[in-house]
């Protein structure tokens, strides 16, 4: 019999760490370490005065294990402060990717048409190839990617999830 909290699901770390040397291996050492897989991950300085970087990690697993991760990430030392952000409330998560696709006649007049209804931007176009600009959800991307398959998707370039609570809460 499984239980609601036996089921696994998908969860957005935000983590605020001092931006140093070994940060980033101290936190990717605490998931790798305990078996638990990171599915995107992003990380950059936002601020540089008090020398803080933000990390942004989606992960999958049960509840328990989620909270599990967050107090351990907690007692990590360069560690400010840790939200998982799935379970705080309302948030905005969106991602980046360059798509490429290679084709001719047909499938890149098809491939233009869908780029319009994803909203997805060319950056760059040659007689035979387009590279196409991507903003939003996960699924999203990953629904444009698919009907990308079949019309000449030859690259895929993603940056990961980046995610920020909504209101006036901040981390």
């Amino acid at each position: 019999m499984t239980t609601q909290q036996e089921v696994e699901t998908s969860a957005v770390i935000s983590i605020l760490v001092e931006n140093e040397s070994g940060a980033l291996a101290r936190v990717l050492g605490l998931f790798s370490g305990r078996g638990y897989n990171i599915e995107s991950l992003t990380v950059a300085p936002v601020d540089e005065t008090r020398r803080m970087s933000r990390i942004n990690v989606v992960t999958t697993g049960t509840p328990h294990a989620v909270a599990q991760v967050k107090a351990q990430l907690e007692r990590l030392v360069p560690v400010y402060r840790v939200a998982n952000l799935s379970e705080g409330g309302p948030h905005v998560a969106r991602e980046l990717a360059l798509v490429k696709v290679v084709a001719t006649a047909e499938a890149r007049a098809e491939s233009l048409r869908i780029a319009q209804a994803f909203r997805a931007r060319v950056i760059d176009t040659t007689a035979t190839s387009f590279v196409f600009e991507l903003t939003g959800s996960p699924e999203k991307l990953n629904s444009f990617i698919d009907l990308m398959r079949p019309l000449g998707l030859a690259e895929i370039s993603r940056t990961g999830v980046v995610a920020i609570s909504r209101g006036p809460e901040t981390l």
